[in-house]
């Protein structure tokens, strides 16, 4: 009920209002580098010095123009020229609504494959990320047109739903880059699985068969069980602690861990967004861990 609450408050005009003004001061900060392009390039340098690599997301979902959606294209080309000239080691990820799904496919799709030319010309890889059920289809699509011109193009599989395990199937010939998470949007049940127990059997399920194949995994999970048991499979497998996959955890959380897995010599992507449309982010966050509401609700009494 409490992760109900939370998402159906990240779609609330007037909740937006309300917590916009002070948020970033409350404890947003914990999750989000800020909202500028510095405030995310400080904040990846920093934790590169810590040895973790970053994914960039900028927050911005939804447009309505065309012109808006090249904007944000050129902002992750810009970003990427930068990551090569400073020496970061970072990434972007995005999603396609972002650069235009709702307004033309095809507009998504050529400002995704500008995004992918500048990362292979640049050395680097990007992803396209997941979002509502509605858009699974048309991400996997473009992400096939994508992988057939460039081997630097990743996506995501989210374990909640019930076709990801079928959708991963049909990607295996491609050799994917694939992250796996278990899904921030609330769906109905004829779509997701509704019982935690359920949506972590079928993420060990995806992780396994993806590390059993060739391809890249990005296993994105702060569940500090299934990745002790995903460890020991590794570990049983005989593969690398680098080059066929990485762990991947979000800016602001399950630190600790993130830390101790680099110093057992693991590769961990931290996933460090930035921008105005911070407050989304924020709730789906909270909603994935509703104990981080403690903090951020901390912070607002605190604040100043």
């Amino acid at each position: 009920m409490i992760r109900a609450a939370i998402l159906m408050a990240a779609d609330s005009a007037l909740v937006q209002r309300a917590v916009r003004r002070y948020g970033m001061q409350m404890g947003a900060k914990r999750f989000v580098a800020g909202e500028t392009a510095s405030d995310f390039l400080d904040a990846a340098s920093a934790v590169n010095t810590r040895g973790f690599a970053v994914a960039c997301g900028i927050l911005g979902e939804g447009v309505r123009s065309r012109e808006e959606a090249t904007e944000a294209a050129e902002e992750y080309c810009a970003l990427l020229r930068t990551f090569a000239e400073r020496g970061i080691d970072a990434n972007v990820a995005f999603k396609l609504t972002h650069v235009g799904l709702d307004i033309d496919p095809e507009l998504a799709y050529e400002n995704a494959a500008r995004i992918a030319q500048t990362a292979q010309d640049t050395g680097n890889t990007m992803r396209l990320d997941m979002e509502q059920s509605r858009y699974v289809d048309a991400t996997l699509q473009i992400h096939r047109r994508l992988r057939e011109r460039f081997g630097c193009v990743g996506f995501v599989l989210q374990s909640y739903l019930h076709r990801s395990m079928d959708d991963l199937q049909n990607a295996l010939p491609l050799q994917p880059n694939v992250r796996l998470v278990k899904g921030a949007y609330l769906e109905p049940p004829t779509v997701a699985f509704p019982s935690k127990a359920d949506v972590d059997a079928n993420y060990i399920r995806l992780a396994e068969t993806a590390l059993t194949h060739p391809g890249y995994t990005a296993i994105a999970t702060h569940d500090p069980k299934i990745i002790a048991h995903l460890r020991d499979f590794i570990d049983r497998a005989g593969l690398p602690k680098r080059g066929r996959f990485e762990f991947q955890m979000l800016y602001g959380i399950g630190s600790p861990l993130a830390q101790q897995l680099v110093e057992s010599g693991y590769r961990v992507r931290l996933a460090i967004p930035f921008g105005n449309y911070w407050f989304p982010y924020l709730m789906r966050r909270l909603a994935e861990r509703p104990a981080n509401l403690a903090f951020f609700l901390k912070g607002a009494f605190t604040r100043g």
